[in-house]
């Protein structure tokens, strides 16, 4: 009994040797190797998957706001850095308008975004970012109208296309709209604007037509209303909407934060009397702007042109253009 209970320890020692052996420690480092190129696979797959549903989130730290998360925009493999005006790809080519004032977090998902997602289609375009440096109000309207000039000649139509709003269904057309005017972010798709006569989000023209239009009324300073009276001017056009797509609401991603990001809607009273009047004179001829520089980008491989651009006012025409 007593050899017995001295050989116990030297047993429990052998075995814990054993467990420490060489061969064993080889196999645990390979396992190991395997487990953390399996995790590198998937962060890898879940970062470059370009998926836009990812809901904002704050970085929470105490005493200060910031601004959400934006969902990443595509890797680089997956082919926005291809050529985005192959002739190939047809004789027209698209002007995407994108009139913007300060919101570059959007901006940076944006460009990429839609430059991948124009390649798909095989669309040939440019992204020109018509960036209000000017102290006055946001003017969406405007900055239309300045793109729309400063487009060039190589392009026959355009895109009113604002920054928060990504197309997520493939089979919206992007295509040159030859019948009319097409409205992509129509209300029975766009995510928050159901009214019939909207026509703001996204909207297709030829050149030529918004030419006849005389483009937008440059009387809406703050946010919203100019739209509005844009259908009115189209109005007596054949407009076209998108059919067959069954995604609904969910067939593009609103990215804009309205708790971080607010919108400008005050109104004086001469502003809420003007709002809902055509604007029989207004537009590409009143258009007044001066471009203080234009800046060549890449982002993410995503070319783009940002045209900085002053507009100016009448203050005795629309005084409300310095409100706020």
């Amino acid at each position: 009994m007593m050899y017995s209970s001295r050989r116990k320890p030297v047993l429990y020692f052998k075995e814990e040797r054993r467990f420490l052996s060489g061969r064993c420690t080889v196999y645990k480092l390979f396992g190991l190797c395997m487990v953390l190129l399996l995790v590198s696979l998937l962060w890898l797959q879940l970062s470059c998957s370009g998926d836009m549903s990812a809901s904002p989130r704050a970085d929470g730290r105490p005493g200060q706001q910031q601004p959400p998360a934006l969902p990443r925009p595509p890797c680089p493999s997956d082919g926005q850095a291809s050529a985005a005006d192959d002739p190939s790809w047809g004789p027209h080519k698209l002007a995407l308008i994108v009139p913007f004032r300060e919101r570059f977090e959007e901006l940076l998902v944006f460009v990429p975004f839609m430059h991948t997602f124009l390649n798909k289609k095989k669309i040939r375009h440019k992204i020109l970012v018509i960036n209000q440096v000017d102290h006055y109000r946001f003017n969406r309207a405007s900055l239309i109208n300045v793109g729309h000039l400063e487009s060039g000649n190589d392009t026959d139509y355009l895109a009113m296309h604002d920054v928060d709003l990504l197309p997520l269904n493939d089979a919206l057309d992007y295509g040159f709209p030859e019948d009319g005017p097409f409205h992509v972010a129509s209300p029975e798709l766009h995510p928050l604007y159901h009214y019939k006569t909207y026509v703001g989000g996204i909207l297709l023209l030829t050149k030529k037509h918004y030419g006849m239009c005389n483009g937008m009324s440059n009387r809406f300073w703050g946010w919203g209303r100019e739209d509005d009276e844009f259908y009115r001017r189209l109005r007596k056009a054949d407009s076209f909407r998108p059919s067959g797509i069954t995604t609904g609401y969910k067939t593009f991603h609103h990215i804009h934060d309205p708790a971080w990001r607010k919108r400008d809607q005050k109104r004086v009273a001469a502003q809420k009397q003007e709002q809902f009047k055509v604007d029989p004179d207004g537009g590409l001829t009143n258009l007044r702007y001066q471009v203080e520089s234009r800046q060549e980008l890449t982002i993410s491989g995503a070319p783009c042109t940002v045209i900085n651009t002053n507009l100016e006012c009448d203050q005795n025409q629309t005084p409300w253009c310095l409100l706020g």
